[in-house]
């Protein structure tokens, strides 16, 4: 978080939660940031957005003397932006799975939006694609070309050379970010969580880490559209963007009270940096690691290396003597019963050859639905299977809700102590 919030930003959080709070567990900063007053968000938000119009003017000016442009073009972009006005941001790598054109789909509706003389909007773009990626690069030149509309111009600015420097300027002053991937092609969308140390919010495709972190109280999400071409969709998808940009984010921002303070917007940014900024932070991220990977680890370890390391030598045998049998595990052919609405019991005949039962773990598996999880079920072994050499019956049942179908038997290894599959990673599938 220190890498990526403002002065005024490190101001506040200094002030709430102390100076050494991403060196400690953060589990309190929510709380103590919660109960900031709305003034003192406002004047942060606000310096924030000054902040960054003065830098985005000052590198248009830069790049467009670097082109060679007229002294009145360079002049001009000097009173680009306007520091009172809701500002969104969308900065990333243009390629064709990320969709940075999605807000180009109706130019005419985008005008609308960034003019409209009671709610109006601004957009400050970045991004680089990659030098063998045309498609990236006709979108970058899409762009560059709405900026140069002169109607536009003072309202829409893509700004080059994108960098870290850049990327922090942007994160520290933008009101809203946006990000529009084409789900489920987000890896994680990092940008989105850069905002909230600094009171920006998210409006994002629930993809990604966004999918995780959203709420209605804390950010805006854009609803999926399934079912159809990627061109349908796309053209459904930025329907809803440009919604939810006119009547929902846009009013927000500019319903003020009388003191000027814009009180449902504040609100969400306070839910947004108490709830969100915590969690998706290096601090907890560590914490996490420290008590849920390194000290199991190290003490395992210890369990291991007591004693002159019986226990390791216990697990080294044991891994010799999986590693050589286990070409012999295979599973029989499964025996059904029950139907899809009331559940399934799944038994089948599993063969270990000469690894112990003790030694294995039955399951059955089934891959991740739309937005769901895997699920893995442990099965029993409940009766030996008559005339086989260490065959055994293998017994579980499948709930409703998921077709028999989609379920797989699986054996996987089993050790007390033993991270499996990080430290051992034999598997055997049905076939």
């Amino acid at each position: 978080m220190p890498s990526w919030d403002s002065a005024e930003a490190d101001r506040l959080w200094t002030a709430a939660c102390g100076k050494d709070r991403w060196r400690c567990a953060p589990a309190d900063l929510g709380a103590q940031v919660a109960t900031l007053a709305d003034e003192t968000l406002w004047a942060m938000r606000t310096a924030g957005r000054q902040a960054l119009v003065r830098a985005a003017r000052a590198r248009l000016q830069r790049q467009l003397a670097a082109r060679g442009e007229a002294p009145e073009t360079i002049a001009a972009a000097g009173q680009a932006l306007d520091a009172n006005i809701l500002t969104l941001g969308f900065a990333r790598r243009f390629t064709a799975y990320k969709r940075p054109n999605l807000l180009l789909q109706d130019p005419a509706r985008l005008q609308r939006l960034l003019m409209n003389p009671q709610r109006p909007a601004q957009l400050i773009l970045a991004g680089k694609a990659h030098p063998a990626d045309d498609d990236g690069k006709r979108m970058i030149r899409a762009w560059i070309e709405l900026a140069r509309d002169p109607a536009l111009q003072h309202r829409v600015v893509f700004l080059e050379d994108y960098d870290l420097t850049l990327a922090q300027e942007l994160v520290q002053g933008v009101d809203v970010w946006i990000n529009t991937p084409r789900r489920p092609w987000e890896a994680c969308g990092t940008s989105g969580m850069k905002v909230l140390v600094n009171g920006g919010l998210n409006l994002s495709v629930l993809d990604g880490w966004w999918e995780e972190a959203y709420g209605p109280e804390v950010g805006w999400a854009i609803p999926e559209v399934n079912g159809v071409s990627d061109s349908e969709r796309d053209r459904r998808e930025a329907e809803r963007l440009y919604a939810i940009l006119e009547t929902e984010v846009a009013p927000e921002f500019y319903i003020r009270d009388e003191a000027g303070l814009p009180r449902q917007w504040l609100t969400r940014i306070r839910s947004s940096m108490s709830q969100l900024a915590p969690v998706y932070s290096t601090a907890r991220m560590m914490q996490e690691m420290i008590e849920r990977l390194y000290l199991p680890a190290a003490a395992e370890f210890r369990r291991r290396a007591a004693g002159n390391i019986p226990r390791a030598a216990l697990i080294l045998a044991w891994e010799s003597r999986l590693r050589h049998g286990w070409s012999q595990v295979h599973i029989g052919e499964p025996r059904l019963t029950g139907s899809d609405a009331t559940g399934w019991q799944v038994s089948a005949p599993v063969y270990l050859g000469e690894i112990g039962v003790e030694d294995v773990r039955v399951e059955l598996y089934a891959a991740p639905a739309h937005k769901g999880y895997a699920i893995v079920i442990g099965m029993q072994c409940v009766a030996p299977v008559a005339g086989a050499v260490n065959g055994h019956i293998f017994s579980g049942h499948i709930g409703p809700g998921r077709p028999a179908g989609d379920y797989t038997l699986r054996v996987v290894p089993i050790c007390e102590g033993v991270k499996i599959p990080a430290e051992f990673n034999l598997i055997s599938w049905q076939r």
